[in-house]
Order: C-alpha cells, then sequence, then structure tokens
C-alpha cells in the first residue's frame, strides 16, 4: 500500500537529516550578493564538480547566476549568526562581514572552514528547486574546526572527535 506524500510530512521526515550550511556567493556589478544553502555536495572527482540545490523563489540567486561563476563558503559551528543573515531576504548581506575575492573575483568569507571557487557548469530544474553544478577551480580548508549543522529544524554541534 502506497503512503501519501505530503508537503508537510516530506519536510518534516528530511527535518531529520542533518545538513551543512554553506553560502554560495558571486560578484556583482553592484556589489557582492550570497545566500545561505544547506544542500552543498561532492558530484565527481574527474572532472572535480560540485553541487548544491536553491529555491527557484530565491531572490539572491538570480543576481549570481548570470555571472557563470560563484564560491562556496562553507560555515563553522560559530557562525549561525552569519548563517541567518544569508538566509535572510534583501539587505546587505555582507555588511560587516569579512570576505575577500577568491582567484575568480569571487566572495569567499574570511570565517569559512572550507571554500571552493567554482564556475558553472550545468543547472538543471529540480522540481521547485534547480540542481547547479559547478567546476571547481580552486578550493582551501582550515586544519582545525566543525561545520555548522541544520537538523531539526535549527542548528547543531557535533559531538567532540
Amino acid at each position: 500500500m502506497m503512503t501519501t506524500i505530503t508537503q508537510e510530512r516530506f519536510r518534516h521526515v528530511l527535518g531529520h537529516v542533518p545538513t551543512e550550511v554553506a553560502v554560495v556567493a558571486g560578484a556583482t556589478d553592484s556589489g557582492p550578493a550570497g545566500l545561505a544553502i544547506g544542500t552543498f555536495m561532492s558530484v565527481s572527482l574527474d572532472p572535480p564538480l560540485a553541487g548544491f540545490l536553491v529555491a527557484k523563489t530565491s531572490t539572491s540567486w538570480p543576481r549570481v547566476e548570470p555571472l557563470g561563476r560563484f564560491a562556496v563558503s562553507v560555515l563553522g559551528e560559530d557562525h549561525i549568526e552569519t548563517s541567518r543573515r544569508f538566509a535572510s531576504s534583501g539587505g546587505d548581506k555582507f555588511a560587516g562581514v569579512p570576505w575577500r575575492p577568491s582567484g575568480l573575483g569571487q566572495p569567499v568569507l574570511d570565517e569559512s572552514l572550507a571554500w571552493f571557487d567554482c564556475t558553472t557548469a550545468d543547472i538543471t530544474d529540480a522540481g521547485d528547486h534547480k540542481l547547479v553544478l559547478g567546476h571547481v577551480h580552486d578550493m582551501w580548508v582550515q586544519s582545525q574546526g566543525r561545520p555548522l549543522i541544520f537538523c531539526h529544524g535549527t542548528y547543531q554541534r557535533l559531538g567532540s572527535r
């Protein structure tokens, strides 16, 4: 017997799956633009591809998408306020957030645990989202720190190592 999968039930069950928190950003003519995502993933080693999902209702992604390049900054467990800032709509999300340009000129947050400098490889419709694949041109990781995790509708911390 098949069960009915409502949006509410789907969201509830998936809310039990932890996701990392990252910021996707691009350098537009009017300044940096960015958004928080919770779906950043490794896609391919050869060629090096990474991906993320973005809601079609996003008001920030349409500013980054036409650039054909973006940087992804993976946030650490102490960066909840940064995540909230980039998850909000409108305003200058970069005000007071230290960042530097990547090799491709895209904004990389100074506080990130890791970052990826990408050009857009493909964008595919995925229901009410878009699946964005990026060709990774450069990347970096801190030697210490734990990622910011979102699960059960709130931010979580990983246990000790």
